[in-house]
């Protein structure tokens, strides 16, 4: 690399500081993964890395001492399945399959969630756990709550409260479900206009049954203390360099 003593060190110091902003995003997204390893149905936010080439303002960009590369950090989303469980409750579903169930925002928007830990509001709606109606072929699900005969759900999503029939829930597939947006408490929007909610037609339904998180903690506490390694690595080259720019300075402050 032809660079002056200064020109190189003010390369490392860019490129530490660089990775040590890169490494303190990973640390946050495995600490939302640990954060979200005991919802059922949560997903686990994966990175990657890839470099950006850059260059000093100053100086002639297409000089080798003046590019350095940064590294850049992208997040996806791992749709792999979680472990499904027994429940003893009649409203918790599980999915079998790549499908989402469907269920409306206070806004009307739509977003899609693998959560099925449901139950049953004042007004007979099955809802998530944050109050979020769960949608049907033919709008939100709604019981009689006068009616207390056994809630059954059928593999297909068909809801019956006894004998009758009270809709079909909603179930789609998505071509693509890496681009789905994630949002808090296991929710996905899918406002790119590349996604179209299909039909479910390689999924089914589990009542009484509970999907876990695909996350694993240890794996996520093993991939933080690597990061954290990483990131002191970086933050001692951009000390050592910090102190050999100072004396650099200093010598020719004092030419002698």
């Amino acid at each position: 690399m032809h660079c002056s003593a200064a020109g190189c060190m003010n390369v490392s110091l860019y490129q530490a500081a660089a990775a040590m902003n890169a490494h303190a995003r990973v640390q946050e997204l495995i600490t939302q993964n640990l954060a979200m390893s005991a919802v059922p149905g949560a997903r686990r936010l994966e990175t990657s890395f890839s470099t950006v080439a850059a260059g000093f303002a100053s100086g002639a960009p297409q000089a080798p001492g003046n590019r350095f590369h940064i590294p850049r950090v992208s997040v996806g989303t791992n749709f792999s399945p979680g472990e499904i469980t027994a429940s003893e409750s009649p409203t918790d579903l599980a999915i079998d399959g790549p499908a989402f169930f469907e269920v409306q925002l206070p806004d009307g928007t739509l977003a899609y969630t693998r959560r099925g830990q449901f139950h049953v509001d004042a007004q007979g709606y099955l809802v998530t756990q944050h109050g979020y109606r769960v949608m049907g072929l033919n709008g939100p699900i709604q019981l009689d709550p006068a009616n207390r005969e056994t809630l059954s759900i059928t593999p297909e999503g068909q809801v019956f409260q006894g004998q009758e029939a009270r809709g079909q829930l909603r179930l789609v597939e998505f071509d693509d479900p890496h681009r789905l947006r994630p949002l808090p408490a296991g929710l996905f929007l899918a406002d790119d206009p590349a996604l179209v909610a299909q039909p479910a037609r390689q999924s089914r339904v589990i009542q009484g049954a509970r999907e876990s998180s695909n996350i694993s903690p240890l794996n996520e506490m093993a991939s933080l203390i690597t990061t954290l390694r990483l990131f002191e690595a970086n933050q001692r080259v951009l000390q050592a360099q910090d102190e050999r720019m100072g004396r650099v300075i200093a010598e020719l402050g004092n030419p002698g």
